[in-house]
């Protein structure tokens, strides 16, 4: 009877109640990854900002005029630092996943009594803490050296937390169609790295033409982009909280795929 009980509880405890313990160890593991390996993962994602700041400032900064009532530097900090967010979430994610597949200990992380839900929720915690850090860093180290303050601190946060969970979420997914590392440096190379660079990083889309107005307006790191910049200037291309709606309701579609991909075991089991 008492065995019966445990069993019962377990069951409760895997398919009911949040395993807690688990969640907690998964994510600890994932912030470990790269806390290990600080140097790579934080301290040249921040030397690559100042080198993009450095260079566009002495390319183009004094030959260009304010946008958007700012000057050109700081205008283009704000998305530097989304961009370098949000690639640094997606790796994360996914060479965790494409990692263990190559490895054959992702059977590791499916065997332990975790849901769906909680994998997932583990990857992206990890991965939105490494945006995070990153965003931090340039806050603190690169914005005093260029004089630019933040106007809007919970806006920025929000959507520095908002566009590293949507691209987390986007890592999961990618590294569960990958079966190699050729293959996500692909879709880093030809998916990640043109949105994140076409969404408004280092102009307004008001220099847009229309018909690529209306299409840059359809991605949702440009809503990224465009609500960091609004917390940091206060002035952006869109209206925050339309910004915030798109930016949710992408994160919440794409978490919901990997969702059911890590529930049916799609290209993770077998």
């Amino acid at each position: 009877m008492t065995d019966r009980t445990q069993i019962a509880g377990m069951g409760v405890r895997r398919f009911g109640r949040v395993n807690w313990l688990g969640l907690y160890t998964l994510t600890m593991r994932e912030v470990m990854r790269f806390a290990t390996v600080w140097t790579q993962t934080l301290l040249a994602p921040l030397v690559t900002s100042g080198l993009f700041m450095l260079i566009f400032s002495l390319a183009i900064g004094g030959q260009r005029g304010d946008v958007m009532g700012v000057s050109f530097l700081h205008f283009i900090a704000p998305g530097i630092l989304m961009m370098t967010v949000i690639q640094n979430a997606f790796a994360n994610t996914s060479s965790s996943i494409v990692i263990s597949k190559v490895q054959g200990n992702i059977v590791d992380t499916l065997m332990p009594p975790l849901s769906a839900a909680e994998l997932v929720t583990g990857y992206i915690i990890g991965g939105v803490a490494r945006g995070v850090c990153v965003a931090v860093a340039i806050t603190l180290v690169l914005f005093p050296i260029i004089g630019l303050g933040v106007a809007h601190p919970i806006w920025a946060l929000t959507f520095v937390i908002l566009g590293a969970a949507f691209l987390g979420a986007l890592g999961l997914v990618a590294g569960i169609i990958a079966q190699k590392f050729d293959q996500i440096a692909a879709i880093t190379n030809f998916i990640v790295i043109p949105l994140s660079f076409l969404s408004g990083t280092f102009y307004s889309v008001q220099s847009l033409p229309g018909w690529l107005n209306t299409l840059t307006h359809w991605n949702p790191v440009f809503y990224l982009i465009d609500g960091v910049r609004y917390g940091v200037l206060g002035v952006s291309d869109s209206a925050p909280l339309k910004g915030l709606f798109v930016s949710g309701l992408a994160t919440l579609l794409v978490t919901a795929l990997a969702w059911w991909w890590f529930k049916t075991g799609y290209r993770l089991k077998g």
